[in-house]
């Protein structure tokens, strides 16, 4: 997540950011119990504007009231996780194709560089920074769309799969070197001038796949049913 200046913000804002950032960063982890005095006195401000940022933050879906107990991290929604994946297969596979007769040598160059410090990552592998070398290689592939509202629901998706996964990988770590793999696959579909089909159907079941990998591991009895995207 990108800094934010928080004196330029009002205090519910401030707290707002303040809070969200530490949910994005693992370190109030979902189930976590968010108590107002508590975050109140550790941004030296009262207790209202740190419930009205609670209030925003339940409207996102990041934290949720429980009766006699207050606020706490929502807990992860795996059916949510899925429909985000799904819908990201969709999306980013039609961006990247839109987006590949617009990439040049320099665009091709450096999404195989970021490629290939993911795979120098496998040996000692850290699934927060490969996620993220991950989301960069696949900005360089997709960023050209000519398509803004393409480009908005991508980066939409992506934000959404920020804050109800930190990290695919954490579960199936297995899954990193077949990926590498597949991205070298998708880079070299762009060079050769594949069709458009071909290559939206490569990033889509790129995408497809990792979340297969997610399913057969976490919920084996419901990825026999998964629809094929």
């Amino acid at each position: 997540m990108d800094a934010v200046d928080l004196s330029s913000l009002s205090k519910s804002q401030q707290a707002y950011h303040w809070v969200k950032e530490r949910i994005a960063s693992s370190e109030f982890t979902p189930g976590y119990r968010l108590v107002l005095g508590t975050i109140a006195g550790e941004l030296e401000m009262s207790v209202v504007p740190v419930r009205e940022a609670i209030r925003q933050l339940e409207a996102e879906g990041l934290v949720t009231f429980e009766r006699n107990v207050g606020a706490r991290v929502s807990m992860v929604d795996d059916s949510q996780y899925r429909f985000s994946m799904q819908a990201l297969s969709v999306l980013e596979g039609t961006a990247t194709a839109l987006s590949a007769r617009g990439l040049t040598t320099d665009d091709v160059r450096r999404a195989r560089e970021i490629n290939e410090r993911m795979t120098e990552t496998l040996d000692h592998f850290d699934p927060r920074a490969f996620t993220r070398l991950n989301q960069e290689f696949h900005a360089v592939l997709f960023e050209r769309c000519a398509n803004p509202r393409m480009l908005e629901l991508v980066r939409a998706e992506w934000a959404r799969l920020g804050n109800l996964r930190d990290s695919t990988f954490s579960f199936v770590p297995g899954r990193a070197q077949e990926s590498v793999r597949e991205h070298e696959r998708i880079l070299v579909l762009i060079e050769q001038g594949a069709s458009l089909g071909d290559i939206e159907h490569a990033a889509r079941r790129h995408r497809s796949a990792t979340l297969d990998a997610y399913m057969i591991h976490e919920h084996p009895d419901e990825a026999l049913g998964m629809p094929n995207f």
